[in-house]
């Protein structure tokens, strides 16, 4: 993979990724795709001015986005990454989970771990508050893609949003986990790492890779009702990995 300098880069990369997943049938592809939708919301509200410094955005959006491009990278080649990215990637080898499963344990390790990573790099040297405001507009956009994501699955699995609807113990699930990604726990992880020493950053971040593991456990062991409510799911889904990539990127 090209070295990534710019949020047209990123894209690139990432269209790689979706492309190598579709003729692989490989599920990773999916959380590629959406973070595709992501980056191009984020490009779009650069060009528009919507963010307070869309220099300084760009620059976070590249160093976020390669948190998850070389640890896939890292992942094919054997190579040593945090265990929040290998368990999601670990999961592509699993026929049982459905795509949601997919995207949430993705978002955890991205969001979690990387997003926080991601704005105290960005801000070294500088105050990290002035950071704030655009950072809480990235979790807007974040917030308005999990509620779009939900149609996109509805057109995998044309019945889910009345399972979800009705079985309301697993709409808890998807609302609780997805909401959780929006709120203070990147920001109070960024604001930490800032204080910490560069040379304790390593040992900030494996404290924060464990603890992104096990909220990970809440997608990847829900539970037996939504266990068993996902197998039912997943026997249901329309299309084949490459079809329901293709239909997460458009």
């Amino acid at each position: 993979m090209k070295s990534i300098r710019t949020i047209d880069d990123v894209i690139v990369s990432l269209d790689q990724v979706i492309d190598e997943s579709k003729e692989n049938n490989n599920p990773l592809g999916y959380f590629a795709a959406l973070y595709r939708k992501v980056t191009i919301k984020i490009k779009e509200g650069i060009a528009n001015d919507f963010f307070d410094d869309g220099e300084r955005m760009e620059k976070l959006d590249v160093i976020f986005a390669c948190r998850y491009l070389e640890a896939y990278e890292a992942y094919k080649n054997g190579e040593p990454i945090t265990q929040s990215w290998k368990v999601t990637f670990e999961l592509s080898k699993n026929f049982w989970p459905i795509v949601l499963q997919h995207l949430l344990i993705g978002m955890n390790a991205h969001i979690n771990l990387d997003l926080g990573i991601a704005a105290a790099e960005v801000s070294k040297g500088k105050d990290i508050q002035l950071l704030k405001g655009d950072f809480d507009k990235i979790n807007e956009i974040l917030s308005y893609l999990v509620h779009q994501v939900e149609s996109d699955l509805a057109a995998i699995w044309p019945k889910l949003n009345k399972l979800l609807k009705w079985l309301g113990k697993v709409d808890d699930f998807l609302v609780d986990f997805s909401m959780e990604l929006a709120r203070d726990g990147a920001w109070n992880f960024a604001l930490a790492l800032s204080e910490t020493p560069r040379a304790n950053w390593g040992k900030a971040i494996a404290a924060r890779d464990k603890k992104t593991v096990e909220k990970g456990k809440l997608v990847t062991n829900p539970g037996w009702v939504a266990s068993t409510i996902f197998k039912i799911i997943r026997l249901g889904e329309r299309g084949t990995v490459p079809q329901k990539i293709e239909g997460l990127r458009t």
